[in-house]
């Protein structure tokens, strides 16, 4: 597959009183024309600031990025005219109507009137946006805001656009509705590079993503590639910890043979078992006979989450306060 993003070696540092914080540290990306390409990955791990550096907004302190086939640190004007941007504040004019800003958007890449008020028509029917076009902006909810920034995005007909976490601040309904929207851009031919720490979101849109952390890339793949890295099922223990019972238990379960790997979380046992319908009873026995209660137990296919955990130790829903990059 065609390379429409590449990168090599892409580094970032920002400096504060406390001295240099590493943002972005070695990320090198491919990213085949035509895919929905993302990054996954908590608040603050360099996603953001690896979007910034592509999209001409960062300037990179060293390595090499170039989108279809152009320099980004030389040529930036160049790379302007072929990209949308989605920021995660949007860039809307909140007094002017939907229809307005798609012209003016147009306009300002270089349109005719006429051929930019015939796009903005086509996307306001694309992206559900024709019964409220002619309203203002401030008015608009939430999804209807977000489906206007996209368009925004492409009313210039880039060849790739820029996502950067797209459904933040959605409710579920809104949030699926702009993932169908999104797919249908990439059945048009459009390149999408999105930014996210949704873990439902990296999994269905995405043809391909990398898990970011503490500015560096710690697994790459498909979806269900990366997923399949992760050892059978996951069975998660929460326990009632008296007289040492986690311990005794993280002992006695760590020595069945049918478990793979096994870590702790405060009052957590999870474990990793081939099979975890035929492993749960046998455990459930075994915690029983030993007088070990069980507050819950929970048994899962393994999740994007279970890959974040197999390669950093922690879980991707807790992680997002404890990294030390900014920005995100």
């Amino acid at each position: 597959m065609e390379a429409i993003i590449s990168t090599t070696d892409l580094r970032k540092q920002f400096h504060s009183r406390r001295g240099a914080v590493e943002a972005v540290r070695g990320v090198s990306i491919e990213v085949g024309r035509g895919e929905i390409f993302g990054f996954l990955g908590p608040n603050g791990a360099g996603k953001t600031t690896t979007l910034r550096m592509l999209t001409t907004l960062l300037p990179i302190d060293s390595g090499r990025a170039t989108v279809a086939g152009i320099d980004v640190a030389r040529r930036p004007k160049q790379v302007r005219s072929l990209i949308g941007y989605v920021s995660q504040l949007g860039g809307a004019d909140e007094l002017a109507t939907g229809r307005e800003n798609l012209v003016l958007q147009g306009r300002l890449y270089g349109g005719d009137l006429a051929s930019v008020s015939s796009r903005a028509q086509m996307l306001m029917e694309i992206l559900d946006l024709n019964e409220f076009a002619d309203r203002r902006v401030k008015t608009y909810s939430g999804g209807q805001r977000r489906r206007l920034d996209v368009a925004l995005g492409i009313v210039h007909e880039p060849e790739v656009l820029f996502l950067d976490e797209p459904s933040t601040g959605l409710d579920p309904q809104n949030r699926a509705h702009l993932w169908d929207h999104v797919r249908a851009l990439r059945s048009r031919g459009t390149t999408i590079f999105l930014t996210t720490h949704y873990l439902e979101e990296a999994d269905v849109l995405c043809d391909r993503l990398m898990i970011m952390d503490h500015g560096q890339i710690v697994a790459e793949g498909t979806p269900r590639d990366l997923k399949r890295q992760v050892s059978g099922d996951s069975v998660l223990l929460s326990l009632h910890d008296e007289d040492g019972a986690l311990a005794r238990a993280r002992l006695l379960i760590a020595a069945e043979p049918y478990v793979r790997e096994l870590t702790t979380d405060g009052d957590q046992i999870r474990l990793y078992v081939e099979d975890g319908s035929a492993a749960l009873p046998g455990l459930l026995r075994l915690l029983d006979r030993e007088r070990i209660a069980l507050k819950s137990v929970s048994l899962s296919e393994p999740t994007l989450d279970d890959v974040f955990l197999h390669q950093t130790g922690r879980s991707l829903r807790d992680a997002g306060s404890d990294t030390a990059v900014s920005p995100a």
